[in-house]
Parts: C-alpha cells; sequence; structure tokens
C-alpha cells in the first residue's frame, strides 16, 4: 500500500500542469500558456520587420531604390538581434538597478532564470520577445534616409544606435530604470521606448543627411502603393503581437490592448481618408496605410491601460497630429524625412505617451493611477519621460551619425544616386522587365 501511495503522489506531481514554487516561494515553473502567447507574439513583431516594414516602405520608394529598403531593413534587423544577444539584453533588462544601465550577468544571454521575476513565462522566452522590439525599432528609421544612403553606413549607426540610445531608453521605462522607478513613467509597448527613440533620431539623420536630389521640387511618386497596403496590413496583424504581447501573459489585458490596438487603427485610417479628401480631393490608398500605422504607433504606449472608447480618441488624435506634422516637416521646413518617420511614429509616440496621463483615469474607463500618483503627476512624469528621451534620441543620434561616417560615409555619391541604389549598392535589381 505505501508503495501505491508513493507512486500515486509521485504521479500527481509530475502531471500537475499548474507552476510548481521555488523554495522561496516564487513561481518556478512557466504557464504554457502565456508561454505560449509570447513566442507567437514574438513572431508576430519579427513579422511586422520582415516582411510587413520592408513592404511598406518599399513600396513608398521609386522601383529603382527598393531592394535597398529591403536589404537595409533585413540588415538592420539581423545586427540588432545578434548585439541584442550578445550584449544589449542585460543591458536593458539585467539584474535591476535603478540607475541608468542593467546589470552585466546576462551576456550572451547567459544564466536566463526559469521565470522572468514578476512573469510566469521562460525569461529565454521574455528576452525573445524583447530582442523582437530592439529588432524593429532601428528599421523605422531606414525610412528616413531612403535613396541616398551608405549601405555600410546604415549598418555601422544602427549596430551602435541599438546599443547606446536604444537599450539605456529600454532600462530606465520598462528595465526597472529611473524614469519608470522614481519618476512613475508609463509606456505600455513602446511609445517611448520605441517611437520617439526612433521618430527622434530619424529627424536628426535626416537633417544631417541632406535632401535628396530634387526634393522638395521634383515630384517622387510611391512606385507601388499596393506593396504599401500589403505591408501595412501586415504590420496591422503583427502589431497585435505587439501590443497584446506586451502584457506578458494571456490575459484580459493582452486581450484589452488588441481591442484598442484595433479601434485606434480604424479610427486614424478613417479619419486620415477624410482629412484628404478635404485637403487634396481624394482619399489614397497610401494615406489610408499612413492613417493606420500613425493610429497604432499612437495607442502603444497606452494600449492595455485604457478603455477602446478611449482608444477613439487616440485614434482621432492620430490624424489631427500626424497628418499636419507631416505638412510641416516637409513643404515647411522641408527637410526630407522620406518616409515621415518622425511625422507619423515620433509624433504619434510623443501624444499618446503624454495623452495616457489623461485617459488612464478609472473615470475614463483606465486602469487608474499608482498609488501616490494623480492625473497632474502622471502628466509630469510622462512629460519628463519623453522629454529626456527627445534630447537623449537626439544628441547621441547626432554624435553617432557623424562618428560613423569618418569610416563609412553617410551618403552616396550623386551618380549612384541618379542611378539607384539597387544595382549601385547591391547589383540587383527588384524588377526585370524583359
Amino acid at each position: 500500500m505505501r508503495k501505491l501511495l508513493a507512486i500515486a503522489g509521485a504521479l500527481s506531481v509530475a502531471l500537475l500542469p499548474a507552476a510548481v514554487l521555488a523554495q522561496d516561494g516564487q513561481v518556478d515553473v512557466a504557464d504554457t500558456g502565456d508561454t505560449a502567447w509570447i513566442l507567437i507574439s514574438s513572431a508576430l513583431v519579427l513579422m511586422m520587420t520582415m516582411p510587413g516594414l520592408s513592404l511598406f516602405y518599399g513600396g513608398l520608394v521609386r522601383s529603382k531604390n527598393f531592394l535597398s529598403v529591403m536589404v537595409q531593413c533585413g540588415g538592420v534587423a539581423a545586427a540588432a538581434s545578434l548585439v541584442w544577444i550578445v550584449t544589449g539584453y542585460t543591458l536593458a533588462f539585467g539584474p535591476v538597478t535603478e540607475g541608468w544601465l542593467g546589470g552585466g550577468s546576462a551576456w550572451m544571454l547567459i544564466d536566463l532564470g526559469n521565470v522572468r521575476d514578476g512573469y510566469q513565462i521562460p525569461e529565454s522566452a521574455f528576452a525573445l520577445f524583447q530582442l523582437t522590439f530592439a529588432a524593429i525599432t532601428p528599421a523605422l528609421m531606414v525610412g528616413a534616409w531612403v535613396d541616398r544612403a551608405r549601405f555600410g553606413w546604415v549598418m555601422g549607426f544602427c549596430t551602435l544606435w541599438s546599443l547606446v540610445v536604444y537599450a539605456p531608453v529600454a532600462h530606465w521605462v520598462w528595465g526597472g530604470g529611473w524614469l519608470s522607478s522614481r519618476l512613475g513613467t508609463l509606456d505600455f509597448a513602446g511609445g517611448i521606448v520605441v517611437h520617439t527613440t526612433a521618430g527622434i533620431s530619424a529627424l536628426v539623420v535626416a537633417m544631417l543627411i541632406g535632401r535628396r536630389q530634387g526634393f522638395p521640387k521634383t515630384l517622387m511618386l510611391p512606385h507601388s502603393p499596393s506593396l504599401t497596403m500589403a505591408g501595412a496590413a501586415l504590420l496591422w496583424f503583427g502589431w497585435f503581437g505587439f501590443n497584446g504581447g506586451s502584457a506578458l501573459a494571456a490575459n484580459d489585458d493582452a486581450a484589452t490592448a488588441i481591442l484598442n490596438t484595433h479601434t485606434a487603427a480604424c479610427t486614424a485610417a478613417l479619419a486620415w481618408l477624410v482629412i484628404e479628401r478635404f485637403s487634396v480631393g481624394k482619399s489614397t490608398s497610401v494615406g489610408f496605410a499612413t492613417g493606420a500605422i500613425a493610429g497604432l504607433a499612437t495607442v502603444t504606449p497606452a494600449a492595455g491601460f485604457i478603455s477602446p472608447g478611449a482608444a477613439f480618441v487616440f485614434g482621432l488624435m492620430a490624424a489631427g497630429l500626424c497628418y499636419p506634422a507631416i505638412q510641416l516637416v516637409k513643404q515647411k521646413l522641408h527637410i526630407d524625412d522620406s518616409l515621415d518617420v518622425f511625422a507619423v511614429h515620433g509624433v504619434g509616440g510623443m501624444a499618446g505617451s503624454i495623452l495616457l496621463s489623461v485617459f488612464l483615469s478609472q473615470d475614463l474607463g483606465g486602469t487608474g493611477y499608482a498609488e501616490g500618483m494623480t492625473m497632474g503627476s502622471q502628466f509630469v512624469a510622462q512629460f519628463a519621460g519623453v522629454g529626456v528621451t527627445l534630447l537623449w534620441s537626439a544628441v547621441v543620434s547626432a554624435i553617432l551619425a557623424v562618428a560613423v561616417s569618418v569610416v563609412f560615409p553617410m551618403r552616396v555619391g550623386e551618380d549612384a544616386e541618379r542611378e539607384g541604389l539597387d544595382i549601385t549598392s547591391h547589383g540587383e535589381r527588384a524588377w526585370e522587365m524583359d
């Protein structure tokens, strides 16, 4: 009988689906449902970069530069991924400190825990999910310098940028660093960490690298709006993993984030079409795609914190702010941020991050303020987070861009620019018409 009881006890432990507690009382075995969701979300975010972002940007440029955009997005994502594995993760999410960088015990992703502290997913799954964010963020900047940036410079700049700009900001906001721990700055899925850093840096580089030949007098139409629409659709779909996965669990927070993500994207895309109809006389496919991306970027910092009703407001704000920002940057300031990285991602991410301080209120359907925080103090925390990130991204990006240009010139020659980067930089053409 004792043997039978011992066998039954062993089998019951072996078959338990729930998490097992470690000696210190912390969950030491991951939840399989949460883990599966994070792995799926990681794949969705990677899909946003390749092929989503590549097609979205590629369709917006002239045909002679289509492949160069694809190669730059892919190359930057690959380099940023490797940098993340070697050192980026531990700088952003290593053993938590309240300062500027995480602890350095997870180089090459060694010494990862069975679970990520505070969650029920393996730390390896957490590192993978965050890797996909680190990969897409520098790739977003590619849209600022299309048609004219030298490939070697792009790779050098973006690789260093991942370490010196992205990783520290990720720690300050998401890794237990000073913005979140001391000020209370919130960012659900990347309005500050992803969109503000990339948008501001893209604007700085666009000013440093100079305008494309013929800008702003020569009309440079997208060579394939259909590819841009396809890319936008993949981005939209993948964004469910981007925002929903940021709940780091398969729960109500994830579902709410996805619902708000879709609501804001729909609202912004339709609002953009209305604005185009009254401003230029026609509603365009490129406008629909751009509006949707603006809505997605704007709701990202708040996706898991607000109500669907608030997401409508975020979508309207996205169209109402990002559309005139494009006109300001290109037509008034004549800055050739070619594919509107700053106006869409930067302005959207910053606006959403600050707007969060209002709609976080439980009276407006939000999840509510942390203990000791009010709408006013949350506004200060959000504004400070955006401001610090803006300054850090701008100054460090300018230094990195110039430093890398000493080894790799930033810009291709005039003849190469006229002929197109596909053939001059990569020896290939996207479309052979024989």
